[in-house]
């Protein structure tokens, strides 16, 4: 069967999750996505541990191969007049560049944007960035929280008079950045199949993490009210939609519409809390759903929840979550076979389901650090000769062997 971004190539400069995690939504729908890595260490998540133990060290890092199944590596030195040609050359047979450097970088290193849309100007060149190609933080460094704390997401995530909450997943890296990269470049290659013509994806992570209060921002333009921590409706401050404390753990209720907080209350035998549906923290009412919950265990919730439809969900620790009938049925956890490696490695699936062409999660293991450097160069055209004078150069670098070694904090 035949995957739906099959024939589209992309070059992948980026490093760690936001980039890593874009161009695997890439890969697994059928992408050739060569990582272009540095001739030193590589992707610096090479280096994150836990580390699987027997394969090849540059790639047994759990983190790194959770990012590049379907990939292929490549070593080029962009600091070399001989890389920055290998690079333009490759890149006039692709048909993205995917890159997460400061504003700037790929310029001084004589590979800018105009050099690369000169060398293919169908080339789809996306930037994933903190704060984006232009404004005043164009060149300040970031991380996930930053950005959420920018845009103002941190600030209401929370109980009243506590602190931020830092949530588990990345918002701005993944949500604001890799799926609003992913759909950047698939709007840009449509916008090229129909002209020829490719185009800058500029992707801020602060603008992704910030379009997701977009119904927080519109009430705030409509009555001017500032929101502030725990006093949002889907944030905790309503008694309907909440999690509450039961006998041997946590469960969640969202009982947000009217007629699942009835089953509710009428399941438990309490009609007349049906009234104080949205009564806030710390009421009569909130204690009192409070202690009905205490009285029963986690799993004579979830019983419950299977006769009254009033979305009711246990909170599961990882473990319990990856191993759930929900989680097993809809193909979320999938095996690999990945070379060297001591036992199966164990990553999540694909989260987009295609009905008549759905991607694929096994078609490549993560690849080594430079594993198809001479692949790739020899498809470019280069002979054999000629790659082996790249390499004697220090322009490019096949396999780092097993002398490899790294750190994630480099």
């Amino acid at each position: 069967m035949s995957l739906p971004l099959e024939g589209v190539r992309v070059l992948d400069l980026s490093r760690l999750l936001p980039g890593g995690f874009c161009s695997l939504l890439l890969a697994d729908f059928g992408a050739d996505v060569i990582k272009v890595e540095d001739t030193g260490m590589g992707d610096y998540v090479r280096w994150s541990p836990p580390y699987y133990e027997g394969a090849d060290e540059s790639a047994k890092s759990a983190l790194f191969l959770a990012l590049n199944r379907n990939k292929r590596s490549i070593r080029i030195d962009l600091k070399t007049e001989h890389g920055r040609e290998v690079l333009l050359r490759l890149a006039r047979d692709a048909d993205v560049l995917l890159e997460s450097f400061r504003p700037g970088v790929l310029d001084r290193l004589g590979v800018g944007y105009d050099v690369l849309r000169e060398a293919n100007p169908g080339l789809v060149i996306c930037a994933i960035t903190g704060y984006g190609q232009d404004g005043p933080l164009r060149e300040r460094s970031g991380h996930d929280m930053n950005y959420l704390g920018l845009v103002g997401l941190l600030g209401l995530t929370g109980e009243p008079g506590g602190p931020p909450i830092q949530a588990a997943g990345q918002i701005a890296d993944i949500g604001g950045g890799a799926l609003m990269g992913a759909f950047g470049i698939l709007a840009a290659l449509r916008h090229r199949d129909a002209t020829g013509a490719g185009q800058i994806v500029d992707v801020s992570m602060a603008d992704g993490a910030l379009s997701w209060l977009a119904m927080v921002a519109a009430r705030h333009f409509a009555d001017g009210t500032v929101p502030q921590r725990g006093g949002l409706e889907l944030a905790g401050s309503l008694v309907c939609y909440r999690p509450y404390q039961c006998a041997d753990g946590w469960v969640t209720l969202g009982a947000l519409e009217p007629k699942f907080w009835q089953a509710w209350c009428r399941g438990v035998g309490r009609e007349d809390l049906i009234d104080k549906q949205f009564e806030g923290p710390g009421s009569a009412a909130h204690v009192e759903v409070q202690s009905i919950f205490m009285e029963r265990t986690r799993a004579q919730w979830e019983a419950f929840a299977g006769e009254h439809d009033c979305c009711l969900e246990p909170v599961l620790d990882l473990d319990e979550a990856l191993s759930s009938d929900l989680v097993r049925a809809r193909e979320m956890v999938v095996e690999h076979d990945q070379p060297g490696a001591t036992g199966i490695v164990r990553l999540l699936g694909v989260p987009v389901k295609l009905s008549a062409t759905p991607g694929d999660a096994g078609r490549r293991p993560g690849p080594a650090l430079g594993e198809h450097t001479a692949e790739v160069l020899e498809a470019a055209g280069y002979s054999p000769e000629e790659i082996t004078a790249l390499e004697d150069s220090g322009a490019v670098a096949g396999p780092a062997g097993a002398g490899a070694r790294g750190s994630f904090l480099s």
